[in-house]
């Protein structure tokens, strides 16, 4: 740490760019899954639904990584910020288990 680094900074650079590089990352993947595969538990009015919020989430979380990035790093993101994202995330992972899960049974 350089001598005119804030130990809070450090922190934000430490935790906050790893962790919207990673929303960006698991964000894509969901995309990926509900642009080329129909989820048949899902409507397809529940798909296109949960599709749209995360090209929304990707462009909030490209903002927030422009902001930071612009700001060197000096900008934090409030919680209320984050938590939409990471309960979207978090209906992703469940979607995409169960999807995995229902294809696994088709196949024995």
């Amino acid at each position: 740490m350089s001598s005119n680094e804030s130990p809070e900074k450090e922190l934000l650079g430490t935790v906050l760019g790893p962790l919207l590089e990673d929303f960006q990352y698991w964000f894509a993947r969901s995309r990926t899954l509900l642009e080329s595969e129909k989820i048949d538990f899902l409507s397809s009015e529940e798909q296109a639904d949960l599709l749209a919020r995360i090209k929304t989430a990707q462009q909030e979380v490209s903002a927030a990584q422009l902001l930071f990035r612009g700001m060197d790093g000096n900008a934090g993101i409030e919680v209320a910020t984050l938590m939409p994202w990471h309960n979207l995330l978090g209906q992703c992972w469940r979607v995409a288990m169960r999807w995995r899960s229902s294809k696994e049974q088709n196949r024995d």
